[in-house]
């Protein structure tokens, strides 16, 4: 995440107060050792999705307490979802839902809206509606945060596979 965007949320004190019991958890930090969209960490995705939720639900007077909380721990997976596993049955899109939900209700407290937002993030991939507003706006965010995580690495990429191919060009 660059850094004036950490800088930016950081700022906020209401969103911090929500987030910190979640953050400060020995297994919420460990998200930070697994890549979630390229360089992103899984950690980096959660954090920012959650800060848009909260955003995004507090300005359409919603329950943005839960949609933060619930944004912070929606992909509370700590695994490579690239590389297989025997212990995994199904497409890492279909099954983290679910075990994101099971983790965090380990560690955490979770209400029923907080609960369904985190099992039904995935929506349209998984069939299950979300029940409530909060669930779509997240769902929404989700691939949001994804695209422009994964959109910022492909287009430097693309740069520099050009910037090769002109020097190539000019060196020549």
């Amino acid at each position: 995440m660059e850094q004036y965007k950490k800088d930016i949320i950081s700022q906020n004190k209401e969103f911090q107060d929500i987030i910190y019991p979640l953050i400060t958890n020995d297994t919420v930090q460990q998200m930070k050792n697994f890549k979630q969209h390229y360089e992103t960490t899984c950690f980096e995705h959660c954090y920012t999705a959650a800060y848009h939720c909260y955003c995004i639900c507090k300005k359409l007077n919603l329950d943005y307490k839960s949609a933060t909380r619930a944004a912070m721990l929606h992909d509370l997976f700590l695994y490579d979802w690239r590389k297989k596993q025997d212990d995994r049955k199904g497409l890492h899109a279909f099954t983290h839902p679910k075990t994101a939900y099971k983790n965090a209700s380990k560690l955490f407290a979770l209400n029923e809206k907080e609960k369904d937002i985190i099992l039904k993030h995935m929506w349209p991939v998984t069939v299950a509606f979300p029940k409530s507003i909060e669930g779509f706006i997240l769902t929404f965010v989700d691939k949001y945060c994804a695209l422009s995580e994964s959109f910022e690495i492909l287009k430097s990429r693309l740069f520099m596979k050009k910037a090769f191919r002109y020097a190539y060009l000019a060196f020549s």
